[in-house]
């Protein structure tokens, strides 16, 4: 249980694992996330289950290198086991077709967007994708999302690949070409995400965006996922993690992503100071 079958390295600090969990991989839907701990003192982390094999047994996650606990788990190799593993947890992203749609991915977000483009997809929808990052080595499963999509839209902070600039910027461009959309899903950091969710409310566009906010239990006891929909208390981690963008209070969800920022700098500094130590004996 929890063995890592494949390990894939996307990008630079960007791994695709494959995990054997036959569990979670039949019970899983678009949309939902696991949590896991590398070791048995180890934080608890959510990440979005990116796809799952049912024949084989497998869920696959996709993360990037951040801090002390994405860096153990990268660390893993083929053949090892993650301590523990709890899902499918939150509620699925609702899918239908809603005729055209865009969905728009920045950076690692893209892992999380994949499962419920292949959705919509499926469902009948006519997709524009949008991808961002900030250079072209960042770009992850474009061919994937390639394959998915009616059209791609590529975009960098530095023009090394598609179009230079922002996601924002390509929507823009889309929408002032006349193009009409029914539906946008977004993923990526928060200050994208409110600035699309801007975009397209002037637009009436029906949006949903997929938040992240810290999560420990992933069942909504602690609390710690909280975060504002139009005004009213919901907890990620059992009312999403998709939430209608233009009721989200982004500011909150901002400040509370900053909560521990310093002390999650500290405990990976010290944890990489370690590992030079240990190798410069």
């Amino acid at each position: 249980m929890n063995k890592i079958v494949s390990k894939e390295r996307l990008a630079e600090g960007i791994f695709r694992y494959s995990i054997k969990n036959r569990d979670i991989a039949k019970a899983r839907k678009p949309g939902q996330f696991i949590i896991l701990r590398v070791y048995e003192k180890g934080e608890r982390i959510p990440l979005t289950i990116v796809d799952s094999d049912i024949n084989k047994g497998t869920i696959d996650i996709i993360f990037q290198v951040t801090g002390k606990t994405t860096a153990l788990l990268s660390e893993l190799e083929e053949g090892n086991s993650i301590l523990d593993i709890v899902g499918p947890l939150g509620s699925p992203t609702h899918i239908e077709n809603y005729g055209k749609s865009v969905m728009i991915g920045g950076g690692v977000g893209v892992a999380v967007l994949y499962p419920v483009l292949k959705a919509l997809r499926e469902a009948g929808n006519n997709i524009t994708s949008i991808l961002g990052a900030r250079h072209k080595s960042l770009l992850i499963l474009k061919n994937e999302v390639k394959d998915l999509s009616n059209r791609l839209v590529l975009i960098t902070d530095d023009g090394s690949s598609g179009k230079k600039g922002f996601v924002t910027d390509a929507l823009l461009e889309l929408l002032s070409q006349g193009e009409i959309f029914n539906f946008a899903y977004v993923v990526g950091p928060v200050v994208m995400m409110r600035e699309i969710s801007e975009i397209t409310k002037r637009y009436n566009i029906k949006t949903e965006v997929s938040l992240n906010p810290i999560m420990v239990d992933g069942t909504g006891m602690c609390g710690a996922c909280r975060c504002l929909i139009e005004g009213k208390e919901r907890f990620a981690c059992i009312d999403g993690p998709d939430f209608d963008a233009h009721k989200v209070d982004f500011d909150l969800l901002e400040r509370r992503l900053r909560m521990f920022k310093n002390k999650e700098e500290i405990s990976f500094n010290q944890y990489q100071k370690s590992k030079e130590d240990i190798n410069g004996r």
